[in-house]
């Protein structure tokens, strides 16, 4: 049964306090990669980059999520450098054509989110959930960024080779507990932590189900805003694939449509946000603006 009430919070930022609760935010998705799953390189030039970063702010995104290092499934870990050289300049570059919304930076890396946050970025992404950086909490704490705690098993490049969890809900509330107490020990404000349960990293198909359903009620229960990613994710395409194998189709194989997948992603947030999500990271902002505003509606004012 949906939430007909969402907890509502403060998440404070350097330079503003975005109101979590009343609406649900959207982070609109910029990959600054040649290799990122969904993309595929289309963003990779910093022109085109900073285009789409205007372009998504125009469409109703709330926040900017810039990541210059690819985290599907099997990615290589990317240098320091070359991951600066891809996200520094757009964030840069942004801020002096006059961006407005709050820029995120998709990072584990503590010298990243640290040149990011001192070229206008106000929050980190982390994937890791601070395992991955030790110095990574310092630096957010010294900027008083804000900080998105995710949970990923292993690490991009291994998290579909392990062997599933038996009880997802409960391992993914365990490994964000050790997240939130790097975060808190390092003088992270708890205003400034949001939790994202890491749908599609090292979760089966039936658990990403699970975690979008009664899994995010469990999460809420810890005391904190929920960000949700399910966007253009593999879960939705293999759901997909699974309907269309059971049409007729005289023995040609039918593909998945970008369109389609559109459609997938749009149920995939409804179910979050109807299940409490405060966030919701997608990479087709205008598309689902409609979405998380109709969802919005169930809830009590």
């Amino acid at each position: 049964m949906p939430l007909t009430r969402r907890e509502t919070f403060l998440f404070q930022l350097p330079s503003r306090t975005l109101p979590l609760g009343k609406r649900t935010l959207l982070m609109g998705i910029l990959n600054v990669t040649p290799d990122s799953f969904s993309e595929r390189g289309l963003y990779f030039d910093s022109k085109t980059a900073i285009t789409r970063g205007l372009e998504m702010e125009r469409e109703g995104a709330d926040i900017l999520d810039i990541g210059g290092e690819s985290t599907r499934p099997g990615a290589a870990p990317v240098a320091e450098e070359e991951e600066l050289d891809r996200t520094i300049p757009v964030i840069e570059t942004l801020r002096r054509k006059g961006l407005k919304i709050p820029i995120s930076i998709d990072t584990y890396k503590s010298a990243v989110a640290a040149r990011a946050l001192e070229a206008g970025a106000e929050a980190v992404n982390d994937v890791s959930g601070l395992r991955y950086d030790e110095r990574m909490a310092r630096v957010v704490a010294k900027h008083r960024a804000g900080i998105v705690l995710m949970h990923l098993r292993g690490t991009p490049r291994t998290m579909q080779q392990l062997p599933p969890v038996r009880h997802i809900v409960p391992a993914i509330q365990q490994g964000l507990a050790a997240s939130l107490r790097r975060a808190l020990s390092a003088g992270i404000s708890k205003r400034r932590i949001v939790l994202d349960p890491g749908i599609g990293f090292g979760k089966t198909i039936e658990q990403n189900f699970e975690i979008l359903s009664k899994g995010l009620w469990s999460i809420a229960r810890m005391g904190y805003p929920i960000l949700v990613g399910p966007s253009r994710k593999s879960f939705i395409r293999r759901t997909l694939e699974e309907a269309l194998a059971a049409r007729p189709s005289k023995g040609k194989k039918l593909e998945v449509s970008p369109e389609e997948m559109l459609h997938g992603t749009a149920a995939a947030v409804t179910i979050a946000v109807l299940n409490g999500a405060h966030i919701v990271r997608v990479h087709d902002v205008r598309q689902m603006l409609p979405v998380v505003r109709l969802a919005d509606r169930v809830f009590s004012p």
